[in-house]
């Protein structure tokens, strides 16, 4: 029996290959001669994060990160010569999936690593070096991992978003005493913003993941550059009477005559609440501002002034992290990773 073919999309995220592998880049020249990974977590922070890691595998990266096991399988098979490695370690009912999958722990309790011992195989693992969130306790590290085959061990910066806080050099003198009294492959410990804080936070192995999606600062300070816009199709045009309102609260009333489109993208697809009246979107190079709130699965916006346009055109709405971060008092992590599923991702 066949099936009808599926429904065309209502809204696509367009994203730029290039801009990635250039962020990618540029970290890569930052660190010189230590190795640079890809932080893939959260489906490549909402981006896509199996088309993350085959783009940048084709230039050169070969360590990437994920949080959890079940995000391992959406990423084979892996290219050859990658190494994926899941952050949150390993518990006993993830045990058979991590034997089987190809993926090592970055073990981050005791009692993970007394787990993984019986396996024989390699491990990563992380130390606590004053986050106090996950990690082995510094003082411990060295007798937990006694006898074990550590590829790499990590620490992360709690901190390194600010460069003068004294608790990242707190954190290096730290993961440098530890380093020498625990044998590993290799040692790791700085993120995007890490990077940026200089050759002593780099060692042998970086670990950026916001920097490479367009979130936060490139280690020469320019903002990175941005992977992913949005478009919207029309449902619905309609004029509004000078006085008139505009959905929810009645928050955007019209000054003037109003051509007012209403656009299939709302927070349920991640596009935030707090952009409700600050956002806009553009029609052939016209500005067109928000117009009232975003509500669930609409969002409304003034093209007055825009060219003519009909039910069923897309519009185009920008999405620089930094800026709709400033815009709707939320992170560029918490707006990038809540890129909903209904975006078709198209990448050029």
């Amino acid at each position: 029996m066949s099936h009808p073919p599926p429904p065309p999309p209502q809204a696509r995220l367009l994203l730029d290959s290039a801009a990635l592998i250039a962020n990618w880049q540029d970290f890569a020249r930052a660190v010189g001669g230590a190795a640079c990974g890809a932080a893939i977590k959260a489906d490549g922070y909402g981006l896509g994060a199996r088309e993350t890691l085959v783009r940048l595998a084709a230039v050169g990266c070969r360590h990437f990160y994920v949080a959890h096991w079940q995000e391992v399988p959406p990423l084979l098979p892996l290219p050859d010569g990658i190494i994926l490695s899941v952050l949150h370690g390993v518990t006993a009912d993830e045990l058979p999936a991590a034997l089987a999958l190809p993926a090592r722990p970055v073990l981050v309790t005791a009692a993970q690593v007394a787990l993984w011992r019986q396996t024989g195989r390699p491990c990563e693992a992380m130390v606590d070096s004053g986050m106090n969130r996950l990690g082995l306790p510094p003082a411990e590290t060295a007798d937990v991992l006694a006898g074990m085959e550590v590829a790499v061990l990590h620490s992360h910066l709690a901190c390194a978003d600010n460069p003068a806080h004294p608790l990242n050099e707190a954190q290096r003198a730290c993961f440098a005493e530890v380093s020498t009294r625990v044998p590993a492959g290799a040692y790791a410990l700085a993120n995007s913003a890490g990077i940026a804080l200089g050759p002593a936070f780099h060692l042998d192995l970086v670990r950026p993941g916001i920097g490479l999606f367009g979130g936060g600062l490139m280690p020469d300070g320019r903002v990175s550059r941005t992977v992913g816009r949005m478009q919207a199709r029309i449902i619905q045009l309609r004029d509004v009477p000078a006085g008139g309102s505009v959905g929810y609260a009645a928050a955007f009333v019209a000054s003037r005559p109003s051509r007012i489109a209403t656009v299939a993208l709302g927070y349920a697809d991640g596009y935030a609440r707090g952009l409700s009246g600050v956002a806009w979107a553009s029609a052939a190079g016209v500005r067109c501002s928000a117009a009232g709130r975003v509500s669930m699965d609409l969002a409304a916006f003034d093209v007055t002034d825009a060219p003519a346009l009909a039910e069923g055109d897309w519009l185009d709405i920008p999405f620089d992290p930094e800026t709709a971060a400033s815009l709707s008092d939320r992170t560029s992590y918490e707006l990038l990773v809540a890129l909903g599923q209904r975006f078709e991702r198209v990448w050029a």
